[in-house]
């Protein structure tokens, strides 16, 4: 009896001993989490927001930028997690790629799905895809929070279905001129709520103009590399080396308050606005990155 006990006794032990090597190895696995935005909604509502209109050819949006200032705003929300990346969610002709969306598509950790665009200019499929992709993720434990930029109500299965595999989900909106632009159901259903107002979005929404749309002094990337490094050494001069390496682990992103300074610097020097161009944008901030590493 007394060897039965010991020998169940060990087995216990064995146990207990599996169980907390578990328990450290979960501890030790970051939280992750992805954002996942619906441009339709995002380009209506900012749109109306900023330029006063939901029609996308009479302003420009500066996807690049305003990609980089969601993932910012994660970081600060999602202290001690990390992120998978960005689901960009929008509609095009027989699902092929406009010039902007193939842009998009090309940006680090960022993932462009598309739906289609009927005659009406309507996006469909879009919701259905968001949802695989929540319920996915969520199910393989690859997410344990998403941030969703959206407002359809037809987004709440989505919702629960990530739920269901114990994901959170937090629900981001942009703040409406009047009225409210998400539905009910959806907002009653997700774990939490935030507005992104009119501040967040003016850098990177502007009201196309008859001068804008006839300017042709597009510079070269050189060109704004250039401007890019020309800005790193005046940053660098008036900050110091200790704010170089607080800036260095945040490769290849800014800090949304150092980016938009580096943007509207820019284009003062340059003369051009740099909005909706997305090569450009890439290449000042190359050019920015460039020079201080070489510093350091």
């Amino acid at each position: 009896m007394n060897d039965d006990l010991a020998a169940l006794g060990a087995r216990i032990d064995r146990t207990n001993e599996l169980l907390l090597r578990m328990l450290a190895e979960v501890a030790k696995t970051p939280s992750t989490h992805a954002i996942f935005v619906d441009a339709g909604y995002l380009y209506a509502a900012a749109g109306r927001l900023v330029a006063g209109t939901e029609d996308r050819r009479a302003f420009d949006l500066d996807a690049e930028g305003l990609i980089e200032a969601l993932i910012d705003r994660a970081r600060t929300i999602f202290a001690d997690s990390r992120l998978l990346r960005v689901y960009w969610y929008d509609g095009a002709r027989r699902r092929i790629h406009t010039a902007e969306q193939q842009s998009i598509a090309e940006l680090p950790d960022v993932k462009v799905r598309l739906g289609n665009l009927n005659s009406s200019n309507q996006q469909k499929g879009v919701d259905s895809l968001i949802r695989t992709d929540l319920e996915s993720l969520a199910r393989h434990r690859a997410i344990s929070d998403a941030a969703l930029l959206g407002g359809d109500e037809d987004l709440v299965s989505a919702v629960e279905a990530a739920q269901g595999y114990g994901a959170r989900v937090h629900l981001w909106g942009i703040e409406a001129p009047e009225g409210r632009n998400q539905a009910e159901p959806l907002l009653w259903e997700v774990d939490s709520q935030r507005t992104l107002d009119l501040d967040f979005f003016k850098p990177y929404v502007s009201r196309r103009t008859a001068a804008a749309e006839g300017m042709t002094a597009r510079p070269t990337r050189e060109d704004v590399r250039f401007v890019g490094a020309q800005i790193a050494a005046k940053w660098l001069a008036a900050r110091g080396r200790e704010s170089l390496v607080e800036l260095l682990p945040g490769h290849p992103y800014l800090p949304g308050s150092v980016d938009q300074d580096l943007l509207v610097e820019a284009e003062g020097l340059l003369q051009y606005s740099l909005r909706g161009q997305a090569d450009l944008r890439r290449a000042l901030r190359d050019g920015f990155w460039g020079h201080l590493q070489a510093q350091y």
